[in-house]
């Protein structure tokens, strides 16, 4: 009952808070709707999609169609966290929750977002730093409490093609990401708390170097989720934003294959 009564409560408001208002130019919103949405979320496609070394083959199989059957239908096969995806708490934490333990409130998050991508074309390997934060801070004012920290890199730009997964000769990946420092600052400050996370345009938060994943045991501790391989990033604010995350709710699942949406703050 407890969990059933806060979908209801966090599925009205997001409602209440959609209703209202008129469109603005170049927003995804309907009739009525005060709020814009916007696709933060990759198609998946097995021709384009990069899956993670040694994850599973990504495959879709049509299994009926129009004229055979009537209808048209597909079959699915891939891994919890292919393409644009989140992962449960339980994905890196023992005894912690997964998706079927998750509320609406723990997938709908106030976001803010970083731009180092021109620091991150100049460097592969490069780590955002407390100080980044600060910078950043400085510039845009407190990140909210239990918010989603999103780290726009510019690998979405590579996403389909070899570059994404940036391999050296001897198989390392080198992708941007967190540094252990900044997301221990997020946690220990309260920015991320007991419940928020961290997302990215890459495989995940931590440095594609680190075969520890030193980031990503810190961010699945408590109740907090990761958001991975997002896309459109550009449409995203730096601040004032939220993330919508869908997909679906796999019994003891790690995550989910998801939609991902941005929830734009209404115009003026």
């Amino acid at each position: 009952m407890r969990r059933r009564h806060m979908l209801g409560a966090a599925g009205a408001g997001l409602a209440g808070a959609l209703i209202g208002g008129e469109a603005r130019a170049g927003r995804r919103r309907g009739p009525g709707l005060a709020l814009g949405l916007v696709s933060l979320s990759h198609v998946n496609d097995p021709a384009t999609t990069t899956v993670y070394p040694g994850d599973p083959a990504f495959e879709l199989e049509t299994v009926a169609t129009l004229e055979r059957d009537g209808f048209y239908l597909q079959f699915v096969r891939e891994g919890e966290h292919t393409g644009t995806h989140w992962g449960a708490p339980g994905h890196f934490t023992a005894g912690a929750a997964l998706a079927d333990d998750l509320d609406v409130a723990d997938l709908f998050l106030p976001a803010v977002k970083i731009d180092v991508r021109r620091r991150c074309a100049r460097d592969a390997d490069f780590a955002l730093s407390v100080r980044d934060l600060r910078d950043w801070e400085r510039r845009h004012g407190r990140i909210p409490e239990e918010s989603m920290v999103i780290l726009w890199t510019g690998w979405e730009s590579r996403w389909g093609t070899e570059a994404f997964l940036n391999q050296d000769a001897d198989g390392v990946l080198h992708q941007p990401g967190f540094s252990p420092e900044a997301v221990r600052w997020l946690v220990d400050t309260g920015r991320l708390g007991h419940r928020g996370g961290t997302g990215t345009d890459t495989f995940g938060p931590d440095l594609g170097t680190d075969a520890s994943y030193a980031v990503s045991r810190l961010v699945y501790q408590r109740h907090r989720i990761s958001l991975e391989i997002l896309a459109n990033l550009g449409a995203l604010p730096a601040t004032g934003a939220y993330v919508l995350c869908g997909g679906q709710i796999n019994k003891a699942g790690s995550g989910s294959t998801a939609l991902i949406y941005g929830v734009l703050p209404p115009p003026g």
